[in-house]
């Protein structure tokens, strides 16, 4: 079966390594995200790989270009240029790269790899998809109920936890500022709802959003050691 690893995207939430190579590339253990990605594959025999590369995709060409010389001993004879391998470290993989387009969506890189792909099932996933599923298993259950596709998910948890308590406060949840209007649906509507902020400026930051989105009902107020809370 064919795997298509999106790795055509712009990596902008780690610029500091995506500035010099595609996010896929980025170095765990000595190795980019896409090897242990594809290393997973092999663990349960999908070796059938298609890459749709965009931002930088001559990075990740070269590093497959180059992935078997880099990964074996060889003797080069520099007067006639005859290169002798002697050992190779290398994957049995089929890999075929297709650049999809530096700005494409992810439906369109899928789309401009539908001549490989053809009308067969296929696994598709992102460049930095690492994960511990059993795709056997996946595989199994995909068939088992007939449909066109199973997606497989995470649900993270808050980045600075959830609590619930059975007392004065029953209910905290981060969420940064900057992602507040997307996600009010979030917030409970049957208790009030306190923000915590550790600085003046965040607080003037959060009230000037509860009043233009009138949401603001007028609780403003200091608390000990220097936080300010607003409730709504």
């Amino acid at each position: 079966m064919k795997v298509v690893l999106l790795a055509g995207g712009l990596g902008t939430r780690i610029s500091e390594y995506t500035d010099t190579i595609p996010k896929p590339m980025v170095s765990v253990g000595g190795k980019p995200l896409l090897w242990h990605i594809m290393k997973t594959y092999e663990k349960y025999d999908f070796k059938d790989f298609y890459i749709a590369l965009g931002y930088k995709a001559d990075v990740i060409k070269k590093y497959f270009l180059n992935y078997h010389s880099v990964n074996s001993d060889f003797t080069v004879d520099l007067s006639s240029g005859v290169i002798q391998p002697h050992q190779t470290n290398s994957e049995d993989w089929k890999i075929t790269l297709v650049d999809t387009g530096d700005l494409t969506m992810t439906g369109g890189r899928i789309k401009r790899l539908k001549s490989f792909i053809g009308n067969e099932t296929f696994m598709v996933t992102y460049g930095d998809g690492l994960s511990n599923i059993n795709i056997t298993e996946l595989l199994k259950f995909h068939k088992s109920h007939g449909k066109m596709v199973t997606i497989t998910a995470v649900h993270p948890s808050a980045r600075f936890g959830e609590l619930e308590i059975d007392g004065k406060i029953d209910y905290s949840i981060h969420i940064p500022l900057e992602e507040l209007v997307d996600r009010l649906n979030e917030l409970p509507s049957d208790r009030p709802v306190v923000f915590h902020c550790s600085s003046g400026k965040r607080s003037e930051n959060i009230l000037n959003f509860l009043i233009i989105n009138d949401l603001h009902k007028e609780n403003y107020f200091n608390l000990d050691g220097g936080y300010q809370a607003i409730t709504i």
